[in-house]
């Protein structure tokens, strides 16, 4: 069976280890918006000309720039023998390219599988993300919860204090999460009427939350 995912949840919320181990159990491939327009920059091409231009602007890359990327990498693995399906990556966001994304996949005769939501409370996110300190001078990164300094604070292989890096400190963590929730509701809304949402609760070890996933997917592809 063709398994076409999308996995969604919160900053934190370890969505990136869970597609990663789906992945390379089910041997799917990766759709990333993102890989898709950093490739089409670095090959100099009309388009990545184009992307460039729209990117240093800091402006945002057009649905329907992004929607005919996707249509012609979506070709290329379709057509590749034991093609098994794919995660789309970063994509859709809002309900229009969820709209566009579908009609992408029934132009190729595929269809979206299923929309997997890993939950996770703030509060877990913030002390799971908060938890990175890095050193100022040699740039390591230690993790107070996984992979702590031997001294408090102190780098090991330097001695010198440890920093937080804004976007790991509590409060903005908090605010990405907060704006995660308003941005994606709809989308869950969305996939939820169409019976493709599947949900779980991902307060829980990257090995635990990983097996949920799996036993998810088992199901569907019954």
């Amino acid at each position: 069976m063709v398994l076409n995912l999308i996995f969604l949840g919160p900053p934190g919320a370890g969505k990136g280890t869970v597609a990663q181990a789906v992945m390379d159990k089910y041997k799917l491939v990766q759709i990333s918006t993102g890989d898709l327009i950093r490739a089409e920059v670095a090959k100099g091409s009309d388009l990545g000309k184009k992307l460039s231009v729209i990117m240093s602007a800091g402006q945002l890359v057009s649905d329907s720039i992004v929607s005919e990327m996707l249509k012609s990498e979506l070709s290329k693995l379709v057509s590749k023998k034991g093609f098994s399906g794919v995660v789309f990556d970063g994509f859709p966001r809002t309900i229009p390219q969820a709209e566009m994304l579908n009609g992408i996949l029934l132009s190729h005769k595929q269809k979206l599988t299923s929309v997997i939501y890993i939950e996770s409370s703030k509060e877990k996110v913030v002390a799971r993300l908060s938890a990175r300190w890095t050193c100022p001078k040699c740039k390591k990164v230690y993790n107070t919860l996984t992979m702590p300094p031997k001294k408090s604070g102190l780098c090991n292989d330097d001695n010198t204090a440890l920093y937080q890096r804004d976007d790991d400190k509590p409060e903005t963590i908090s605010k990405r999460y907060d704006v995660f929730i308003e941005k994606t509701h709809p989308l869950i809304e969305f996939y939820e009427k169409k019976g493709l949402l599947k949900r779980y609760d991902g307060n829980v070890p990257p090995k635990e939350s990983i097996a949920e996933a799996e036993k998810i997917i088992a199901k569907i592809a019954k």
